[in-house]
């Protein structure tokens, strides 16, 4: 039988043939599967329809981070506004006369900026006053008692 394949050489082209048709087919196969790891996206046949799939997800992230960075620009704007140091000292303004005790305070609320608010409290056991003192920069035009601007003192260390 051996003598017969090798004396026909149209059987013998015959084999060649298949042996290398089978071992293209295994090759298209391994690239096929190789290609199939490269398309992305549902409807993807090509890598056309995969780099657009890819353009189109990069537009959406494109535009996802500009409003993104739209909103935390709003976010630290707001913040800038928005109380960042608080300090209370509490204190006696009738040092010595037994009346009201450590009632009375001053509270200096600050935002990053230094803008705020300082409030104080007077207390005795016949009323009590309270008293708002707008701060501008870190400075008031009204005269700070020494509790005051300790407050302010206070609240601007808190804000470094």
């Amino acid at each position: 039988m051996l003598s017969t394949i090798t004396n026909n050489p149209l059987l013998i082209a015959i084999i060649i043939v298949s042996v290398v048709v089978i071992v293209l087919i295994v090759i298209v196969i391994q690239l096929r599967t190789q290609m199939q790891r490269f398309l992305v996206g549902k409807d993807s046949e090509n890598l056309t329809d995969t780099l657009e799939h890819i353009a189109e997800k990069l537009d959406k992230n494109d535009a996802f981070r500009s409003e993104l960075e739209t909103y935390l620009e709003q976010v630290e704007k707001r913040l800038k506004k928005s109380v960042q140091s608080v300090h209370t000292v509490r204190f006696n303004p009738f040092k010595g006369t037994g009346e009201g005790g450590n009632q009375s305070f001053a509270t200096a609320f600050l935002t990053e900026d230094g803008d705020g608010v300082i409030i104080s409290s007077l207390y005795s056991r016949e009323h009590v006053s309270v008293f708002g003192k707008p701060i501008k920069k870190l400075v008031t035009e009204h005269t700070l008692s020494d509790e005051e601007k300790e407050a302010l003192e206070n609240a601007m260390n808190n804000l470094k």
